[in-house]
C-alpha cells in the first residue's frame, strides 16, 4: 500500500495552505458547532502548514480531527466534561505519529461523556447531528471525529472504539471505520474507559485512506491473497433489524458473493451472548476504575446517563468478575473456532438508526441495542472494519468485517472486493415495471425505496419513444415528484450515464428529506409545447389517468 491511497500531496506549501483555508471555510458553511471541543484558531494551523516541509512525509498535509479524550499538545483533554479537563504536556503517542508524518491537527472532537454511549448525545457540549439528516443521531461515542470526516471537513480523525464507539458512527455517517487489534496503536495519553480493551480507532471516507493510516502508525500484518472466505450470520441470529435493514444486509452479501468471496452460514451465538456481557456482567467496572470517583463527588458537573451507568458499578461484587472472565474465556474460544474455518466474519455494523427524539425518549435502551455486533470485538482481542453499504431510506447502512487479531489489512482487501455502489433517482420510463428499467437491472442496478422529491420541479411529457417525462428544477411554483431510488454499482452507473440521450441529463435532485441524490433531469429548452402532467404527481399516476 502506498501513498497514493490519498490524492496527491502536492510539496508547494500554497496548497497545503489553501486546504487548510478552505476546512475553515467547510467549518463555517455546515455550522456545526457541536462538532468540535477546541478547535484551533486558524492562523496557528496556518504556520504549523507553512514550517511543514514535505520531505516523503506519507500523510503530507493531511487534516486529522482528535477525539477529546485524546491529548493533544496546546488543548484540554476533556473528555466530553469540561470539570475534569487537564492541559496535556505532550500530544498522545498516536498524536505525535500522525504529526511526525505530516498530518496538521484542527482540533478535538466532540464525544459521548467519558466515551460512554454509543448515541453522540451524552454531551454538554451539544448532541452531534447525523451527517447526513440531522435530525437521526451521528453515533458514537466518537461522535465528533466521525462527522468532521463525512462532511469533508478534514480527511482523517482520530476516535476510540470499545464497544463500537469507532465503527457505529461511521456507519451512521456513511464513512469508514476501521477498529484495529487491541493494543495495535498505543492508548496511552487516552483517557480510559474499559483500559484493558480500548483502543485507537480511525474514520476515513474510504477503505485504503483509513487503512493506509494505519500502516502509518503501526507495523501491521500483510495483505491477503487468493481468495476469501467470509462467515455470515443466519437470519434467525441477526435479530431484530430496523426497516429495510436485512435486505440491505442481504444486498452487502451477494455483492461480496459476486466478487468472488465463498460466503458461508456460521454460528455466531458467542458473538452475541459476550456482547451482552460488556455492560450487563462486571466488565463494566473497570469504567468507574477509570473515572468513578470524579464522577462521585462531580455529579452536578457531568451527564446524567453516563453518571448512572459508570456509578452504578461501583457495588458490582469482585467474584461476578471472575466468574464472568471465565465465561468469557470460553465464548473466546468458541468465538475463535467460528472464525478460523472463513478470513472475516460479516455483520450489519449496528442494528438501527435512531432519532434524537428517540434517544432522548430512552436513552439507555435505544443505546444498549445499538451494540449488539460490535460489544464483543474488543473482549474477543479482534479487529474490525465497518465500511459503508448503500443506504436505506436515504440514510448511510454500513456493514462491519471481524477478522482474527492482526488481520486489520486482510479485513481492508477484504472490504475492498465489494463494489461500491452509487444511489441514482428515477422518475420515468426506468421505474418498476416501465419499459427502461432493464437498463438499471442489466447493469446491477437494485431498487432502494420509493421517494418523493423536494416541492421544487415541474414535470413534463417528452414527445420520445418509449414516452418519457422530463423533470425542471424551477424557482417558483413548483410541486413534489413521486420517484424511485435505486443503487447501481459504480461501473454500471458510468455506463448508464454515458448513454442516457439528450435532453436528459444527470444532476442532483433533491427529495423531500432534504437530500441531494444523482438523477434523471431534463433540459429546460426541451420541454417547450410539452404536457406539464406535475399536478399528476408522478409519472405513473400520468399513465394510469391515459
Amino acid at each position: 500500500m502506498t501513498a497514493d491511497a490519498f490524492p496527491p500531496a502536492e510539496a508547494a506549501s500554497n496548497t497545503v495552505l489553501e486546504r487548510v483555508r478552505a476546512a475553515y471555510r467547510r467549518i463555517e458553511q455546515v455550522d456545526r458547532p457541536e462538532i468540535w471541543i477546541d478547535l484551533r484558531p486558524e492562523a496557528d494551523v496556518l504556520a504549523e502548514a507553512a514550517a511543514l516541509e514535505e520531505r516523503g512525509l506519507p500523510l503530507f498535509g493531511k487534516l486529522v480531527a482528535v477525539k477529546g479524550n485524546i491529548d493533544v499538545a496546546g488543548l484540554p483533554t476533556t473528555a466530553g466534561c469540561p470539570a475534569y479537563a487537564y492541559k496535556p504536556e505532550a500530544d498522545a503517542p498516536v498524536v505525535a505519529r500522525l504529526r511526525a508524518a505530516g498530518a496538521l491537527v484542527l482540533g478535538t472532537t466532540n464525544l459521548d461523556q467519558f466515551a460512554t454511549g454509543l448515541v453522540g448525545t451524552r454531551s454538554p457540549y451539544g448532541a452531534v447531528r447525523n451527517a447526513v439528516d440531522p435530525a437521526y443521531v451521528s453515533g458514537g461515542s466518537s461522535s465528533g471525529s466521525a462527522v468532521a470526516v463525512a462532511l469533508g471537513i478534514v480527511d482523517l480523525a482520530l476516535g476510540t472504539d470499545t464497544a463500537g464507539s469507532g465503527r457505529v458512527p461511521a456507519a451512521f455517517n456513511g464513512i469508514v471505520g476501521l477498529k484495529p487489534t487491541p493494543g495495535l496503536l498505543s492508548t496511552d495519553g487516552v483517557v480510559p474507559a474499559c483500559a484493558s480493551i480500548d483502543c485507537v480507532s480511525l474514520f476515513a471516507r474510504t477503505v485504503e485512506e483509513a487503512s493506509f493510516a494505519l500502516t502509518c502508525l503501526a507495523e501491521s500484518a500483510q495483505v491477503h491473497t487468493g481468495r476469501f472466505r467470509l462467515g455470515v450470520p443466519s437470519p434467525d441470529q441477526l435479530g431484530p433489524l430496523a426497516p429495510g435493514w436485512a435486505e440491505a444486509f442481504a444486498a452487502a452479501v451477494a455483492d461480496y458473493a459476486a466478487a468472488g468471496a465463498e460466503v458461508t452460514t456460521v454460528d455466531v451465538s458467542a458473538y452475541l451472548e459476550a456482547a451482552q456481557l460488556l455492560y450487563g456482567g462486571a466488565f463494566v467496572a473497570e469504567r468507574y476504575t477509570a473515572v468513578g470517583e470524579f464522577l462521585e463527588t462531580h455529579a452536578d458537573d457531568c451527564d446524567p446517563v453516563v453518571h448512572g451507568i459508570i456509578t452504578a458499578a461501583r457495588d458490582i461484587r469482585a467474584h461476578r468478575l471472575f466468574a464472568d472472565q471465565a465465561t468469557l474465556a470460553g465464548l473466546r474460544a468458541e468465538a475463535l473456532a467460528a472464525l478460523a474455518g472463513v478470513d472475516a466474519l460479516l455483520f450489519p455494523t449496528t442494528t438501527e438508526h435512531p432519532t434524537l427524539a428517540e434517544v432522548a425518549a430512552d436513552p439507555v435502551a435505544v443505546n444498549a441495542r445499538l451494540g449488539r455486533f460490535t460489544n464483543s470485538t474488543n473482549l474477543f482481542g479482534l479487529s474490525a472494519l465497518s465500511v459503508p453499504a448503500g443506504t436505506v431510506a436515504g440514510r448511510p447502512f454500513g456493514v462491519m468485517l471481524v477478522g482474527a487479531p492482526h488481520d486489520d489489512l486482510k479485513l481492508a482487501a477484504l472490504a475492498a472486493l465489494r463494489t461500491e455502489r452509487i444511489p441514482i433517482v428515477a422518475v420515468g420510463a426506468h421505474l418498476r415495471g416501465q419499459p427502461l428499467n432493464h437498463e438499471l437491472t442489466s447493469r446491477g442496478g437494485r431498487f432502494v425505496s420509493s421517494v418523493s422529491t423536494a416541492a421544487s420541479y415541474r414535470l413534463y411529457a417528452l414527445d420520445t419513444v418509449p414516452p418519457k417525462p422530463g423533470l425542471v428544477r424551477v424557482a417558483a411554483g413548483g410541486v413534489s415528484i413521486a420517484a424511485e431510488v435505486w443503487e447501481l454499482p459504480s461501473k454500471g452507473f458510468g455506463e448508464f450515464v454515458s448513454r442516457i440521450p439528450a435532453p436528459l441529463a444527470i444532476g442532483k435532485v433533491e427529495l423531500a428529506d432534504g437530500t441531494r441524490v444523482s438523477g434523471f433531469l431534463c433540459e429546460p429548452a426541451a420541454t417547450e409545447g410539452a404536457e406539464d402532467i406535475s399536478a399528476k404527481g408522478g409519472w405513473l399516476a400520468h399513465l394510469g389517468a391515459r
